[in-house]
């Protein structure tokens, strides 16, 4: 899992003027990733607008992605759904398309017990011989995997870590205090990075890395460097561009940031839609402030 890296981008999915899932910007914006510092990215997450991507868009997105970067980085595939059997299938067929790890959501509207949750990624994880990290997001999911739920998993042999986005320092310290130290705690929120390394967590599946992640890696480098001061300056500093970059649901704000910075990614797919004129401007006054780190000639 160590083999994975601290820093991991939530990458978006490209879109054409028609809405088709551009599968050569992708692998353009893969490079680019990796260029300017992430370590891997996880594909078909959030941010990649998984739910309205196909079965076969995200096999394919998984495929041409690990194609572009080969062996300079993981590709995290974002597998998990609601319907534990359908997320099973799309497992092993992102296993086949060669992905390094899996990424495994929280069921969302079921509404499933702890018990429940534990069972959907027992089966899971007992499908494939991958890396799984359940994700937690309850702003998402409304469920939440609670602390003992997660210590529970840790101990199936291929659940190595979590992505955590609740927000609840109180329950993420839990989880670090009941694992192993091979049971990796990745923060789910740009904002939480520094607070969850400084419990003991790992590293970061971030938005913001999109635009910084050369500064992403660099402040988790000089945190575990014993350079706790400049970390925390550096933590914020960004604090006003992740908080941007949620001003609305993600990933809208940063597809459009990646578009007005020359860096071509296409619209949302409905339901989600562009940013209002407002709220556009806001973000671009706040990207004047920034050093952008990614490539963005390699978008064009």
């Amino acid at each position: 899992m160590e083999g994975l890296g601290r820093l991991l981008t939530a990458m978006v999915t490209p879109f054409d003027e028609n809405g088709n899932v551009d599968y050569e910007q992708a692998k353009r914006l893969a490079l680019a990733l990796v260029d300017s510092g992430s370590d891997g990215l996880v594909v078909s997450g959030t941010t990649g607008e998984s739910p309205t991507l196909s079965r076969e868009e995200k096999l394919r997105l998984f495929s041409e992605v690990k194609s572009a970067i080969g062996g300079r980085g993981a590709v995290v595939a974002g597998s998990g759904s609601n319907n534990t059997a359908e997320s099973v299938r799309l497992t092993r067929e992102a296993e086949r398309a060669g992905a390094d790890a899996i990424l495994l959501v929280v069921p969302y509207y079921n509404k499933p017990t702890q018990e429940g949750l534990f069972q959907h990624f027992k089966v899971i994880a007992e499908a494939t011989s991958l890396p799984c990290i359940p994700y937690n997001v309850p702003s998402r999911t409304v469920t939440s995997l609670a602390a003992d739920t997660v210590i529970r998993l840790s101990q199936i042999e291929n659940i190595k870590g979590i992505k955590e986005a609740s927000g609840n320092l109180s329950e993420i310290a839990k989880i670090i205090e009941g694992t192993g130290e091979d049971f990796l705690v990745y923060s789910g929120n740009d904002l939480d990075t520094l607070p969850i390394l400084s419990s003991g967590g790992y590293g970061v599946i971030s938005v913001a890395s999109h635009l910084v992640g050369s500064q992403i890696k660099g402040m988790i480098e000089g945190f575990l460097a014993g350079q706790i001061g400049k970390a925390a300056e550096m933590h914020r500093r960004l604090l006003p561009l992740v908080n941007a970059l949620f001003i609305i649901s993600n990933p809208i704000p940063i597809k459009y940031a990646l578009n007005h910075l020359g860096f071509p990614v296409g619209k949302p797919r409905l339901p989600l839609t562009e940013l209002d004129e407002r709220t556009g401007a806001q973000i671009e006054a706040t990207l004047k402030s920034y050093k952008i780190d990614l490539p963005i000639a390699a978008g064009s």
